[in-house]
């Protein structure tokens, strides 16, 4: 009723409908089944360079930049900085004999260039370019082989 009557509603609701959009646009939305994630204790050990670890994984899509500053692109893996530090590269395999182990194409070489809120213990978090195939991915286990821990090449795995 009042925004047929003047120009003026019209462009203060208009202004409105366009902040509304541009806020919901970046907004995050929480998940609920974060709460069934079991966190490891605070007295977990720290992995070394070599050390296979079971870890959950997910996928993400979106973001331009990493906590380390880089752009984001395939290969790059989000993890809890106490556990595996910027700069860590980690090896990817599945679980055998899991109905929700990874497919070959998810297997491989990562490097732990970001860091987020939601990622912490024995979570890793990779990077998809996709984001229709990033929601697909899901939560699955993995088994990963830290091959070097952090940006330091005294702590890598030695063959």
């Amino acid at each position: 009723m009042f925004l047929t009557r003047s120009i003026r509603y019209q462009l203060v609701a208009t202004t409105l409908a366009v902040v509304g959009i541009l806020l919901l646009y970046d907004a995050t939305v929480i998940d609920s089944r974060k709460s069934s994630v079991v966190t490891p204790p605070a007295d977990v050990i720290k992995p070394t360079a070599g050390a296979r670890l079971k870890f959950m994984t997910t996928a993400y899509c979106q973001g331009q930049t990493t906590a380390s500053g880089v752009g984001v692109t395939t290969g790059i893996a989000a993890a809890d900085k106490k556990l595996l530090p910027e700069g860590s590269v980690i090896e990817i395999d599945s679980l055998p004999g899991r109905s929700n182990t990874l497919p070959d194409k998810y297997k491989g070489i990562y490097t732990v260039m970001d860091t987020g809120p939601a990622v912490t213990g024995r979570h890793i978090d990779l990077y998809l370019w996709s984001c229709t195939e990033a929601l697909s991915f899901g939560r699955r286990d993995a088994v990963i082989t830290v091959l070097r821990l952090g940006w330091n090449p005294k702590n890598t795995r030695i063959e």
